[in-house]
């Protein structure tokens, strides 16, 4: 069994808030938009598996790919920073989603947390929303589950609080 935190879009920002939910993670994956420094805190702390996102430099872009596939506990994993979601998959995506589905499928970019079965491809989409203070969005979010062969479990979603609140 794997413990994985999830978070995307903090372009730039990371608090003791994001380090302390993730205490107990095996893992921790970020769906793009690091922004600057934020990858060096992260790895004091954790193991990290991400993926570059549009406002990245490449500082990102050279430890990150656009798209990283692999395999956890049986369960084929797809992230990427732009992706969309069921029913409109971004059309640099589609084909290649629509011919090999993952099981779970991430993605960030929006600044919206969505957790959604795609039950036409038979995958789960998470987007975790964004965990930064820049952007639209009006909450901090993050996510939180476990990996145990091949099955999605305990899937917590966490409000940091509001955008422009940092306690």
């Amino acid at each position: 069994m794997k413990k994985i935190g999830l978070l995307s879009d903090t372009h730039g920002f990371i608090d003791d808030k994001i380090i302390s939910h993730f205490k107990e993670c095996d893992e921790v994956w970020h769906a793009g938009d690091f922004g600057v420094d934020v990858n060096e805190e992260l790895e004091k702390h954790f193991f990290v598996r991400g993926v570059y996102g549009n406002i990245d430099g490449q500082k990102i872009r050279t430890k990150y790919q656009e798209h990283n596939k692999f395999n956890i506990e049986g369960l084929n994993v797809w992230i990427t920073h732009i992706g969309g979601y069921p029913g409109n998959y971004d059309w640099k995506i589609r084909s290649e989603i629509q011919k090999n589905p993952p099981g779970l499928f991430i993605c960030g970019h929006s600044h919206i947390l969505k957790v959604i079965p795609d039950k036409k491809l038979n995958l789960l989409h998470i987007n975790p929303g964004a965990a930064g203070k820049s952007g639209f969005h009006i909450m901090r979010t993050i996510v939180r589950f476990q990996i145990e062969k091949r099955n999605i479990k305990n899937l917590e979603l966490v409000a940091l609080g509001k955008r422009g609140v940092i306690e």
